[in-house]
């Protein structure tokens, strides 16, 4: 039931929730009266997103509202609203904002669909080879592509429908198994892992940046290029496994696939050579990535660091001298925007639960619970991140449930003498792979579920095959990689 913009039910639970922590539930001792109302505003505010009782982007702006009304981190009420807008002023949140942008290039020009069906052109002789295509599609276009549900929904999943219609394989005619309900489950369950790849493969990452350089004391301060490299090999183990894990659950009808080559390279006929804003597309997208990479700090020195949101700017600015973006594509972009006023606010209501003490009394709470156990911290960090990782079932929003778990789960985790980098890229693994769990976990789920190749109950036991196989490898392959590299 709506009333205007508000959907009634789940907003009277989120109001009801925020003044009962807020008026009713005691306050723990060593938490300070502002931090427990922030607590409050910050869990009716998360309570908001998880029951989407407006737009999440709606959503954040009453929360800055409360914060500045309320004065929980201020009391002067003009250093109220200035913390209440501090979220805006954070880089990390504008490089999201700006790749996104860029990412409206890869639709616009048609890059995004001449990847997809190039590789299925050198792969598509048979089912899996089709399946390893999505896959190597995904991961060329996710290192600028921050929402993973315009890449895996809006650019992937088009393709995938295509090549299952074209042999027939449809929800409607009752013949999903012959091929499309296989790749509508190679295309989802990529998708969690190239999120984990990249720092700007989806929105939440900058925050696990964030997190873990405010745990640390910027200590441990991720580069776009650090997270790249020790996402690698565990990254690309789990692209190998996934088709072929897939193939083995839940194999197709349809083993061999020789028309998914003629049907692909038709399309690629169809496009014709590359478009002028292809070429630009290719090398602003070479370029970002090697300057996100370091590539010139590692060759010429440190004289020549550039800034990771600077050179998010840089492509945009190049797009639009160029006109393969227009500034009306720009404004057009409703997403990016959304993302920014989201996500500033949950930055700064995170960062000052932080700053308020908040999280290290929570952290304290979880680390003295599994510290009873007595095992070692190898042991404890497995536990930990079982927790963190198998509580995404009661979270439609990754960015939600990232927010109000990881800094506790952190700091617990530092708490029990796990090694600090090790601790962060396991969790922020972690926080991608999740997605894999429901059909409500994250924006791409209902997008690939919703075209009805695949039952509720194939969704979760694969969901939950592969969050066993992609966690092991995370902490396993990605452990040992990490020693290797020296992070630990």
């Amino acid at each position: 039931m709506k009333a205007g913009g508000v959907n009634v039910v789940p907003g009277i639970l989120s109001v009801v929730l925020t003044l009962g922590l807020w008026f009713v539930v005691p306050i723990p001792g060593g938490v300070s009266v502002n931090a427990w109302h922030l607590l409050a505003l910050f869990v009716g505010t998360i309570a908001a997103i998880i029951g989407k009782v407006m737009p999440i982007g709606a959503i954040a702006i009453l929360a800055i509202t409360l914060v500045a009304l309320t004065g929980v981190t201020n009391d002067s009420p003009s250093g109220a609203i200035k913390d209440a807008l501090s979220g805006f002023s954070n880089s990390l949140i504008w490089l999201i904002g700006i790749a996104i942008v860029i990412s409206r290039g890869l639709s616009k020009t048609g890059l995004g669909n001449r990847v997809g069906y190039y590789f299925i052109a050198l792969f598509g002789k048979k089912t899996i080879g089709v399946g390893y295509a999505l896959a190597l599609s995904e991961l060329i276009i996710a290192p600028v592509t921050p929402s993973n549900t315009a890449r895996g929904g809006g650019v992937i999943h088009p393709i995938m429908k295509s090549i299952a219609n074209s042999f027939g394989s449809s929800p409607e005619a009752g013949t999903s198994r012959k091929i499309g309900h296989y790749l509508a489950l190679v295309n989802y369950h990529i998708n969690p892992i190239t999120s984990a790849m990249f720092i700007t493969a989806t929105a939440p990452n900058p925050l696990i940046v964030k997190f873990i350089a405010d745990a640390t004391g910027a200590d441990i301060s991720i580069t776009w290029g650090t997270w790249a490299l020790a996402a690698l090999l565990p990254g690309l183990v789990c692209i190998a496994l996934v088709p072929l894990v897939v193939y083995a659950v839940y194999p197709p009808e349809i083993k061999n696939t020789p028309d998914a080559k003629t049907y692909a390279q038709s399309k690629l006929t169809e496009m014709g050579v590359m478009s002028y804003g292809e070429k630009v597309m290719i090398f602003v997208f070479t370029l970002l990535l090697l300057l996100w990479a370091g590539v010139p700090a590692l060759l010429f020195g440190n004289d020549y660091i550039v800034n990771t949101t600077a050179v998010a700017f840089l492509g945009l600015s190049i797009l639009l001298v160029t006109g393969v973006l227009s500034w009306e594509d720009v404004l057009k972009e409703k997403s990016a925007w959304d993302t920014v006023v989201w996500f500033s606010a949950l930055v700064m209501m995170a960062t000052f639960l932080n700053k308020l003490g908040l999280v290290n009394w929570f952290s304290s709470v979880v680390e003295n619970n599994i510290e009873h156990f007595g095992f070692g911290w190898p042991i404890s960090v497995m536990i930990l991140v079982a927790i963190y990782f198998y509580a995404h079932y009661f979270f439609a929003s990754t960015t939600a449930h990232i927010t109000a778990m990881f800094a506790a789960f952190y700091a617990a985790g530092l708490a029990l003498g796990a090694p600090p980098l090790y601790l962060g890229l396991l969790l922020a693994g972690a926080s991608s792979l999740m997605m894999s769990l429901t059909h409500y976990a994250t924006g791409t789920s209902p997008i690939i579920f919703g075209s009805g190749y695949v039952s509720m109950e194939d969704w979760w036991l694969m969901g939950f095959i592969m969050s066993l196989v992609n966690l092991t490898i995370w902490g396993c392959v990605g452990g040992l990689w990490w020693k290797l590299l020296g992070f630990w």
